[in-house]
């Protein structure tokens, strides 16, 4: 029996229909234009943190740098105060004594600019003397706080005063004063030295901290002394009452926040500082608003930018070429500014390699050029020299004419003490406040010793007129040393200590005088 075969209908095949290519086409415009959004949403995030802590470390910097300011603002008013609490107690308060030290105080008025006035109350708060030529008013300063402070407190250290009006010339002033005392211990009087509010105005009016930002030098219990900008109602309020002084000041020594201030409701970025010596603090506030105001206007401009471009994007999809090129463009362009950032990098640290106040390299630098020199001198087999230097007696010249005499001073004998650096290898640097050192690479003994009498000759040549030194004028003593190093036989601070000890010898002997190594070794002991 015959069957047919039953052929089951082909299926029909499943068809897959391609995407258009126009729907392909917006979906990479939209999706590029969306990741271009999205990463400069991030970037602009990113920079706005950056912003801050950059903000914060340059807060942070700024109280410190100020509060060292005012911290050698007050030492030097402090350390006329000793001295002339201590020629008080040792000389007394006769007319004769006193008519003494009414010479000596416009001196320090006129040497400290920070002075508005030096004075010397008696016991019973009468002004014997004081700086101004102009006649005393008879009125007592038994009642000022300082006064008080001293009569019943024995201690001898320096009293910060709450900010008071001058009774002299009605100036806002602040109070640092000292008690002196009788040969029986009791109480003699005080000396009172009256800062300048102003003169601390003036230095904070040099820094910008934008225009809602704000300096406040307090005392530690929170009355305010100097504030910027300048309210005359501020001075003398008291900060207890605000977040910054409750929260953060009163518990710890430095630190930055963010909080939002009382008197305006700005939020603010306050960094601030306690005094290592006096019982002051300063704050610096900076509004968040300032803070950003660079960026908002970088992010602005880069949104603008973005929005442009993705609009670009979407209307001219179709040259992505095009695209491409323009950023090639831009990335050369940020290699140019990256190679100009390298630069200025470079330069800084070129800076930051010289002492600021003689010009000379700093001990940064002399620690890396020794380092570098010995090992090409043990290399090489060559003598590598160093001559330590050391003013004589600056200390009393300090004492004698001043800090800033001393600094002119110190800069002058720094111009000599340079021209021992007549080759390319060659290094003047200072070592460390009046020690000079010159490096020497490829010089005997006899050579340096020879650059260490050029420049001693030098420095006396200068005549700088020095009543405390027996040779009238400053001089400065040198200790010199050379060796060739040997591989695992020498080190750079041999030679460090090897200078020094000469340096040593040539003080011991006399100074003024240059001395080497083996002068210090046959010298007797002192």
């Amino acid at each position: 029996m015959n069957t047919t075969a039953v052929i089951p209908p082909r299926q029909a095949r499943l068809k897959i229909q391609p995407v258009p290519i126009a729907f392909l086409a917006t979906a990479f415009v939209v999706l590029v234009c969306a990741s271009l959004l999205a990463i400069e949403g991030l970037r602009s995030w990113s920079a706005r943190a950056i912003q801050l802590h950059q903000a914060e470390v340059e807060s942070s910097q700024l109280v410190r740098a100020l509060s060292q300011h005012a911290d050698s603002t007050l030492k030097q008013v402090d350390a006329v105060l000793a001295g002339l609490s201590e020629q008080l107690e040792l000389e007394g308060s006769s007319p004769v004594a006193l008519q003494r030290l009414h010479k000596l105080l416009p001196t320090y008025v006129a040497e400290l600019p920070q002075l508005n006035d030096l004075s010397i109350d008696d016991k019973n708060g009468q002004t014997l003397i004081h700086a101004r030529n102009t006649q005393l008013p008879s009125i007592s300063n038994a009642d000022r706080d300082y006064f008080v402070f001293h009569r019943s407190n024995p201690a001898r250290g320096p009293h910060i005063g709450t900010p008071a009006r001058s009774r002299f010339n009605g100036a806002w002033v602040v109070t640092v004063s000292r008690r002196f005392n009788h040969a029986d211990g009791s109480f003699a009087g005080v000396v009172l030295a009256s800062v300048d509010i102003i003169y601390f105005k003036a230095y904070y009016d040099s820094f910008d901290i934008g225009r809602g930002g704000a300096i406040i030098l307090s005392l530690d219990n929170g009355t305010i002394l100097v504030r910027r900008p300048f309210f005359e109602d501020a001075i003398g309020k008291n900060m207890t009452v605000f977040p910054i002084f409750r929260d953060a000041t009163a518990k710890n020594t430095a630190a930055s926040v963010t909080l939002v201030t009382g008197q305006d409701g700005v939020e603010r970025l306050i960094a601030y500082h306690h005094l290592d010596r006096y019982p002051l603090f300063l704050n610096v506030l900076r509004s968040k608003d300032d803070v950003f105001a660079d960026w908002r206007t970088n992010t602005y401009l880069h949104l603008i930018g973005s929005a442009i471009l993705a609009l670009a994007l979407g209307l001219l999809g179709w040259r992505l070429i095009h695209q491409i090129n323009l950023r090639l463009l831009v990335e050369a362009d940020l290699l140019v500014v990256q190679d100009s950032l390298k630069a200025i990098n470079q330069s800084l640290e070129q800076l930051a390699l010289h002492d600021a106040l003689t010009g000379l390299a700093n001990r940064r630098h002399f620690d890396t050029a020794l380092r570098d020199e010995f090992i090409r001198a043990m290399r090489n087999g060559s003598s590598l020299a160093l001559i330590m230097m050391d003013v004589d007696y600056f200390k009393q010249y300090n004492d004698a004419y001043g800090h800033l005499a001393g600094d002119a001073c110190l800069q002058r004998i720094s111009q000599v003490v340079k021209t021992g650096q007549n080759r390319p290898g060659d290094l003047a640097t200072r070592y460390g406040g009046e020690e000079l050192a010159v490096l020497l690479p490829n010089t005997s003994l006899a050579g340096a010793m020879a650059v260490a009498e050029k420049i001693r000759l030098g420095i006396i040549d200068l005549k700088i007129v020095h009543p405390r030194n027996p040779a009238g004028v400053v001089t400065l003593s040198a200790g010199v040393d050379a060796f060739v190093p040997v591989r695992d036989g020498n080190t750079p601070l041999e030679l460090i200590q090897a200078a020094d000890k000469a340096l040593y010898a040539a003080k011991s002997s006399g100074r003024n005088r240059v001395c080497s190594h083996a002068d210090a070794q046959s010298a007797p002991p002192a």
